[in-house]
């Protein structure tokens, strides 16, 4: 076989692979519930937002599949980042991921870029609304594909997960296609 030609088989057996590995990434991300995401509504003082956050619903996605008990653990770095710690429980097994995360709007504090695979893939995480006391924030990115619903109680009371519903909903997001998590 001519160089020329394994060159060209080579060429087309990457962009088949390249290809596919598109396709499949486009297939696994969930659909969009929110096609104008809007910016953070006000700005996040990072050492209240820092500390332990329990997942009270979000938008089921390939990384999280089935997962409930999520929380979520965010702590200040000595070099400025934060520190981003993921677990949630999955048929009796706990499941940990950690990554780090940089602050992208540092006149807001509302909006990072998130990496749990090194740096060379990093996520939009934007605090789009929380509550005045940091008891329940909203968490989602730009292409409306991805939102978490938080809070500081594993089991708020019902009036206040109403009421971050209800929010979610004012922001332009389906609520209805939120997977609740279920705590404890």
């Amino acid at each position: 076989m001519k160089q020329s030609t394994a060159l060209k088989i080579a060429a087309g057996v990457a962009a088949a692979a390249i290809g596919g590995a598109v396709l499949y990434s486009r297939a696994t991300r969930p659909p969009v519930i929110n096609k104008k995401v809007p910016e953070p509504a006000k700005p996040v003082d990072l050492a209240r937002y820092l500390g332990k956050w329990y997942e009270l619903a979000r938008h089921e996605n390939r990384f999280e599949k089935g997962l409930d008990a999520v929380t979520a653990e965010y702590a200040l770095l000595d070099d400025g980042r934060v520190s981003v710690i993921n677990s949630g429980t999955l048929n009796g097994e706990r499941s940990v991921s950690e990554g780090k995360a940089i602050i992208a709007d540092e006149v807001t504090n509302a909006k990072l870029k998130v990496s749990f695979f090194g740096p060379l893939y990093t996520g939009d995480y934007w605090v789009l609304d929380h509550g005045d006391d940091y008891d329940w924030a909203i968490v989602g990115e730009p292409s409306g594909r991805y939102l978490w619903v938080l809070a500081r109680e594993a089991v708020p009371p019902s009036a206040l997960a109403q009421k971050v519903m209800k929010r979610v909903e004012e922001l332009g997001f389906d609520r209805w296609a939120l997977r609740i998590t279920r705590q404890g």
